[in-house]
């Protein structure tokens, strides 16, 4: 035992930063010291954001207290295609560069991203029913989000179908970098296209909202990463911990079986 646990350390030494970023065993060394300051900050950005939204900004000359769906809507939105392209990102490092744990990350985002399109689509139909007159429209954005809604979902039960999940990954991470071209059309389909969606409010020239709403928008939005990143971070230590546990119990049956 003592010349194994030797030689892993001497390995361990030779690994350049990248690599060890890349080893399980690492990953839950550095990344545990993360968990409880991203929480706090989660927190913190949670209770001034929700403050601010429904308390310190003003209603809407048009929409009234409406537009306070907009500080829930718009992170989440937003987190729809991030999450697809830290997914895509992942099938990169699966595909490219073999990275143990860039699947991992691809398994554990797609839930996430999954909950963060479908509170998208919920709060934008509320919102859509009093400011458009109907629930849902098929327009080129809802209609492209309702899809990217239905992708994370196949991916999500493609990774529950395979018992080999280092053999899923390869299959996935293909799967996803062809369904990233979903995210562009979701962009720019305002642009591209009539729809109901009104155009970037953010945009080089300027911001066309003034900051008694934006600010509070911007707060929710770091709110939402940041919840995002400390769900990734642990849902990525439980998958490890519970691939290893699922290797142990692979290797205690071989053993049994070999012994019998």
């Amino acid at each position: 035992m003592k010349k194994s646990s030797s030689a892993t350390e001497q390995t361990l030494k030779k690994m350049n930063w990248f690599d060890k970023l890349a080893h399980p065993g690492q990953f839950l060394k550095w990344s545990k010291y993360l968990v409880l300051p991203l929480t706090i900050i989660t927190i913190l950005l949670f209770t001034i954001g929700l403050w601010f939204a429904f308390f310190n900004s003003p209603e809407d000359y048009q929409m009234g207290d409406t537009v306070r769906i907009m500080y829930v809507h718009v992170p989440n939105a937003w987190l729809s295609q991030f999450t697809y392209m830290a997914m895509a990102v992942s099938a990169i490092g699966t595909l490219v560069w073999r990275h143990p744990i860039a699947d991992v990350s691809m398994k554990v985002a797609a839930p996430l991203g999954a909950a963060f399109t479908a509170i998208a689509l919920f709060t934008g139909s509320l919102w859509g029913r009093p400011t458009w007159g109907t629930f849902w429209e098929w327009d080129g954005r809802m209609t492209a989000t309702l899809i990217l809604l239905f992708m994370y979902l196949g991916l999500i039960a493609l990774w529950k179908s395979f018992d080999d999940q280092l053999r899923a990954a390869k299959l996935i991470a293909v799967l996803t970098l062809v369904g990233a071209v979903n995210i562009p059309i979701i962009k720019f389909s305002v642009d591209w296209w009539n729809t109901l969606h009104q155009s970037s409010s953010i945009s080089p020239s300027g911001i066309a909202m003034p900051p008694s709403i934006y600010i509070p928008l911007f707060v929710m939005m770091f709110a939402f990463t940041f919840l995002f990143i400390t769900l990734h971070i642990v849902g990525m230590r439980t998958e490890i911990l519970r691939r290893k546990a699922d290797a142990l119990e692979r290797k205690s049956l071989n053993q049994n079986e070999k012994r019998g």
